[in-house]
């Protein structure tokens, strides 16, 4: 049985980065806000909304009244909704490595803490979806990555055997060491440190590298 591969999504498979970002200001601006530049806030991606948020009111004139935080991330989630796949693209080389990964007969999982709903939606308007057999993000079940049981989860639908994670931040080091599997993270992600420095078992600059330092690690 070949070994199942479970991607992480945003800074592994797709830049989600401008229409994340263009949500945000999209609320900056309407608050009377400045918008905040790309590479301010491009590293907190990965965080979540609400770190996102706090931190870029943060930088644009002072923190926000908390007790408008929920409103304020219901009002950007419902525009990034709208503008999802406007400016996201998947990474150099993504498409073409999942293609050649399907066509070898690879079994292939998302496990994103990005929303379920936001995922199923994205992967789609890129034209992703088909190269998963199983797509899994917050919502799914009651907990989230680092949780193993996600993992395991994926590992599951896919139908057992080995399996390895690739992904970008610590979240995603964290996952697999605590399922118990390997992992490769990508370098141009949006993790804040750089990704040599969170212990995978492997990094690498270009998405293609892939299917060769899978084999590598599974062997």
């Amino acid at each position: 049985m070949s070994p199942a591969l479970i991607f992480d999504l945003d800074g592994t498979l797709v830049d989600t980065a401008p229409d994340l970002l263009g949500a945000l200001n999209a609320i900056l601006i309407r608050e009377a806000r400045p918008p905040v530049n790309h590479a301010d806030l491009r590293h907190l991606v990965g965080f979540g909304a609400r770190t996102m948020m706090i931190e870029a009111f943060k930088m644009t004139g002072g923190a926000m009244d908390e007790a408008r935080l929920p409103t304020l991330i219901d009002d950007y989630i419902a525009h990034y909704r709208k503008h999802i796949a406007a400016a996201s693209r998947s990474f150099p080389g993504v498409e073409t490595t999942l293609a050649a990964l399907k066509a070898d007969g690879a079994r292939m999982g998302v496990l994103t803490n990005k929303p379920q709903e936001l995922t199923e939606l994205l992967l789609p308007a890129l034209d992703l979806a088909k190269y998963f057999d199983t797509i899994h993000g917050a919502g799914r079940y009651s907990y989230n990555k680092p949780d193993a049981r996600v993992f395991h989860h994926v590992v599951e639908e896919l139908g057992g055997g080995p399996a390895l994670m690739i992904g970008d931040s610590a979240t995603d080091v964290a996952t697999a060491r605590a399922a118990g599997a390997k992992v490769i993270l990508v370098s141009y992600g949006y993790t804040p440190e750089p990704a040599a420095t969170l212990g995978g078992d492997a990094v690498i600059d270009d998405f293609a590298e892939i299917p060769a330092i899978a084999r590598k690690l599974l062997s």
